[in-house]
């Protein structure tokens, strides 16, 4: 397995759950970034938190920190490009993103995204779901080359806050996850999420 960095996307203000950081709520006996950090570390040679505030609050994890550079929480975008930025500096060339609230999501992740990518002829990856007869992409959940950092850079500096749109101005795969029986891709917006990610579990 080639070297990939992984990001966790925890910089958001989790206004539905009353506040504070939603990955560190207990959740089957331990904390939802602990089930994140379990199926993420299996898939990514090093990995890093994006998250805003104090990081002494994670210090405990032994990961790197990075903030948005990008003020007023515009985002997952935000997040994305500060995974970027660090992969950067690491001399990295990809980043697989997930994010924080999402306890469930595929232990192939890493493997669907990149073989899309490739077979798709796409430099963005990103992880959908079909359901009612729609398809709908998790934009969080993606695998974004280093080298589109600048433009990203840029289209945040002029407003751009929505992931598809900024996906699809450069070409983006699609790799199709079942949903049948539950969705990989739940994630725990509110207490009655939490309520029921632990039926889950």
């Amino acid at each position: 397995m080639t070297a990939l960095l992984g990001v966790i996307l925890a910089g958001g203000k989790a206004s539905r759950m009353g506040g504070g950081d939603k990955s560190l709520l207990p959740l089957a006996g331990r904390r939802i970034i602990d089930h994140v950090l379990e199926r993420l570390q299996l898939q990514v040679s090093d990995l890093a938190l994006n998250a805003n505030g104090d990081p002494a609050r994670f210090t405990e994890f032994g990961l790197p920190v990075v903030a948005d550079s990008v003020s007023e929480f515009p985002g997952p975008l935000a997040g994305v490009l500060a995974g970027l930025d660090w992969a950067a500096e690491q001399g990295a060339d990809h980043i697989l993103t997930v994010a924080a609230d999402t306890p469930f999501f595929p232990m192939d992740l890493r493997s669907r995204l990149e073989q899309e990518r490739v077979l798709q002829a796409m430099p963005i990856a990103l992880a959908a779901t079909q359901g009612s007869g729609k398809l709908y992409r998790h934009p969080t959940f993606g695998l974004w080359p280093v080298s589109l950092r600048d433009d990203l850079r840029q289209a945040l500096a002029t407003g751009m806050r929505k992931v598809v749109l900024w996906t699809d101005q450069h070409g983006v795969a699609e790799a199709l996850f079942s949903s049948d029986g539950y969705d990989p891709f739940f994630n725990i917006n509110t207490p009655e999420d939490l309520v029921k990610a632990e039926a889950m579990k």
